[in-house]
């Protein structure tokens, strides 16, 4: 079954764009033009990924994206938004907040094409083992869930994604170019301080199993199991 994909921007030329270019793909797709129909669309159909942009009338994209995140049905949306070209620190709060990845306008509907199947991507079900155990730290991948003691973790979709990619490598160093290509899903240069976010982060959340996810001086990071 084709996925549906939900386009929120309030320009009119960007959503026909859009709409035109995902119908091409074989994507179904729905539009909205405002914060709070988007929160109604996304409660009553429940897409398989929003294109959110973060400049919208009433409700901007952060504050969808907060909704979104706090309602327990939908906190695993995947979420792609469009922001300005140069607005890095939108970029930063939306990953703080939990979007999935981003877009800079202008863009080019192949680019879009291509962030879009790789969070699916990510998303759909895998050969990869349900669950993986690391010392005192346990990642539920068919629930997409992490334990450390077992206390439950809050992470961001990319936060346990990042997580489970480097507890599936233990004591292999990845650079940052590698995470991005990895993790993200696509040629991401330029942008590796995106992957120290989500370090710094998953370390937090760690508290004092934060050096689990090491960093090697020069090189990148590595998962140490202990």
């Amino acid at each position: 079954m084709a996925a549906t994909i939900l386009i929120v921007d309030d320009e009119r030329e960007i959503r026909e764009l859009l709409r035109y270019n995902l119908e091409r793909a074989g994507y179904n797709v729905l539009v909205s033009s405002g914060g709070e129909d988007a929160l109604q669309r996304i409660f009553a159909t429940r897409p398989d990924l929003v294109l959110l942009d973060l400049l919208l009338p009433g409700l901007n994209g952060l504050e969808v994206l907060r909704e979104v995140r706090n309602e327990p049905s939908t906190k695993d949306l995947p979420i792609v938004l469009l922001t300005a070209r140069g607005a890095e620190m939108d970029k930063l709060l939306g990953f703080e907040r939990g979007a999935d990845d981003y877009v800079t306008k202008p863009f080019s509907p192949r680019e879009v094409l291509a962030r879009i199947e790789a969070v699916l991507r990510r998303v759909r079900p895998s050969a990869e083992p349900e669950a993986l155990a690391a010392g005192a730290l346990v990642l539920d991948h068919a629930r997409r869930e992490a334990r450390l003691a077992d206390v439950e973790l809050t992470l961001t979709p990319r936060e346990y994604e990042l997580l489970y990619f480097l507890a599936r490598h233990p004591g292999r160093v990845f650079s940052r170019d590698e995470l991005l290509t990895k993790v993200w899903g696509y040629d991401f240069r330029g942008e590796t301080r995106t992957v120290d976010v989500h370090v710094r982060r998953l370390r937090a959340k760690l508290g004092d199993e934060a050096g689990m996810i090491a960093t090697v001086t020069g090189a990148g990071y590595k998962f140490v199991a202990k």
